[in-house]
């Protein structure tokens, strides 16, 4: 895991279970445009090691506590960035863990979708599952809602999969409401899945480029916009509620306002665009691909020589990027091999 800020941190993992840490110290973030070049420049990187195959996926918890990992290794691992030679192992999967999410409204509740069709709940105060959903397909992309009473799961098949997890009597019930897969005539690939901030609406990244938008729960067709000319694989939005971005197969960041009118394009990256988040002011946005680096962009400026703030550096291809909710802190996963498996370091 890497993170480039510290006390504040950034976190990555890679093919054979690295995870890098970056800490700043004050102040807590770049206080201008001006600045953000010797801000970033200034930071650090920590390194973790645990997972022995390829890490898929990295999420923070909702205050910013835990960091978890899936991982190609079948397992699922949580880090807590102040005490890097400990992580906690979850087992329980039988095929990759490609994608997890946490609980918007609880930071002990953390959910994971893997290859091995079936969605595991886990309760990480005492790391015990608690729940096994089973779906139909193998699973690739998971998203819960920010109210936190709905988890959605995509399956290789396009399919998705919806698990009430509202609290009902007093407990969980963790029953599939409903599933959504396109007509035969409309079905396109459906990638990345996510809600509004409001959960208005969902959202579906598709094979043709298009970002699909849903009303919600109704899952009836709202709207559409053109956001790629190839593939578009990753979506995520800003917390503030002002702008989401999408990257794709043609290697840009598109950025988007809630009115679905696009605002502004990155052409930073020369590989399609995997993953993407903002930080937890909406100031930045963190896009990787094959290239070997993370790009920061500041989105909030118009200035082109001011929009790229930061490259961060990496070895091979990265699956997945996380910023802290609270904190200017990246967690990043990727491809990077390392020989050395045996232990978890801090760099």
């Amino acid at each position: 895991m890497v993170a480039p800020f510290q006390p504040n941190q950034s976190a990555k993992t890679s093919r054979d279970g690295t995870m890098k840490l970056s800490r700043r110290s004050n102040p807590p973030g770049p206080t201008s445009a001006a600045d953000q070049d010797e801000y970033f420049e200034s930071c650090a990187i920590q390194e973790f090691l645990g997972h022995t195959q390829t890490v898929r996926t990295v999420a923070w918890n909702s205050d910013g506590s835990k960091l978890a990992s899936g991982s190609v290794d079948k397992t699922v691992r949580l880090w807590h960035p102040d005490l890097p030679t400990n992580s906690e192992r979850l087992t329980g999967h039988t095929d990759s863990v490609d994608q997890l999410c946490w609980s918007p409204q609880s930071n002990h509740l953390l959910a994971t979708a893997s290859g091995d069709k079936t969605v595991r709940f886990w309760d990480t105060r005492n790391n015990r599952c608690v729940n096994v959903t089973n779906t139909t397909g193998e699973n690739i992309n998971i998203a819960w809602s920010g109210n936190g009473e709905t988890v959605a799961v995509g399956d290789k098949d396009d399919q998705i999969t919806f698990i009430d997890t509202r609290h009902i009597n007093g407990r969980r019930e963790f029953k599939v409401k409903k599933t959504y897969k396109e007509s035969a005539e409309n079905h396109e690939e459906i990638n990345e899945i996510s809600w509004s901030m409001d959960c208005k609406n969902f959202f579906i990244t598709t094979g043709s480029g298009a970002v699909k938008v849903f009303d919600w729960p109704s899952m009836v067709f709202h709207q559409e916009a053109k956001a790629h000319t190839a593939n578009c694989y990753c979506i995520d939005f800003d917390p503030k509620g002002r702008y989401w971005a999408t990257g794709g197969a043609d290697a840009l960041v598109c950025l988007f306002d809630y009115e679905m009118i696009g605002i502004r394009s990155y052409d930073s990256l020369h590989f399609p665009v995997r993953t993407l988040s903002f930080t937890h002011d909406g100031t930045y946005l963190a896009s990787a691909s094959e290239d070997e680096h993370i790009i920061i962009t500041n989105v909030l400026t118009e200035q082109k020589e001011n929009q790229e703030a930061f490259r961060i550096p990496t070895k091979a291809a990265t699956n997945s990027v996380a910023w802290n909710p609270k904190n200017y802190l990246l967690a990043y996963a990727g491809d990077e091999v390392n020989p050395d498996k045996s232990y978890v370091g801090l760099k």
